[in-house]
């Protein structure tokens, strides 16, 4: 399983996948960290990033929040989605492989205010 995370300063994970310089991409196997990635981060534009991350092999994305488009835009790369996430990318990992991590359904709707 490949998880991609995105992020300004490599450590935690940014509120607003739109917004970040890169994208940590996370291989699991056997329930545990195989290899960690960064890749810098393709222009904002629609169906950009979800298209760079099906390229990219990810299975799922973790971020604070997107818009509903990218949501379906995901979806159709067949990426699953998990939003209202904050902190470190190493105890995000860790949640979410332990189950402890659900999407709190964080879709921005103000995409002119920067989702705040």
């Amino acid at each position: 399983m490949r998880i991609a995370f995105p992020t300004n300063d490599k450590i935690n994970v940014e509120e607003h996948f739109g917004h970040c310089a890169f994208f940590a991409l996370v291989d699991v196997e056997g329930g545990k960290i195989a290899k960690t990635e960064f890749v810098s981060s393709p222009e904002h534009a629609p169906g950009v990033m979800p298209k760079f991350l099906g390229e990219q092999k990810a299975d799922v994305i973790i971020t604070g929040g997107m818009g509903s488009m990218a949501i379906n835009l995901f979806n159709q790369q067949n990426i699953q989605t998990v939003l209202g996430a904050s902190g470190s990318i190493e105890n995000l990992v860790s949640d979410y492989l332990a189950g402890n991590l659900a999407s709190k359904g964080s879709a921005c709707t103000d995409h002119a205010r920067g989702c705040h």
